[in-house]
């Protein structure tokens, strides 16, 4: 059964989730979860779940993140129509590239696929 469930913190070596319907929750090993440096404390993910034994099997983050831009250097003036990219990181602590355009504090989307900016966040 695929189910959504609620990430809620880390704790030692495992994530805690919460089920949306009955508000149960349930540890999960770090290493089963792909792409776990995407994760954001609240973000709902789907998690596949064993349905006779009720054990989960795979964990699948949103293909798509709102994340906000906690550290970027500024962009030179005039460099906004040449394509150019720089590092910027987000509150996950990851680093990806994004166009020069973009400030520190701005809320970006970001692929989970690839850790790609897909633009700024609505």
């Amino acid at each position: 059964e695929n189910r959504e469930y609620q990430y809620l913190y880390q704790e030692g070596d495992n994530f805690v989730f919460m089920n949306n319907d009955n508000f149960e929750q349930i540890y999960i090993k770090q290493d089963m979860v792909d792409k776990r440096e995407f994760m954001v404390e609240g973000m709902t993910v789907n998690i596949l779940v064993h349905a006779e034994q009720e054990t989960p099997l795979v964990v699948e983050l949103p293909q798509f993140i709102d994340t906000e831009v906690t550290y970027t250097e500024p962009g030179l003036q005039g460099d906004r129509s040449s394509g150019g990219t720089k590092p910027a990181t987000v509150e996950t602590g990851i680093q990806i590239q994004v166009p020069l355009f973009i400030k520190q504090d701005e809320k970006i989307m970001v692929d989970t696929r690839d850790g790609s900016y897909q633009g700024r966040a609505n």
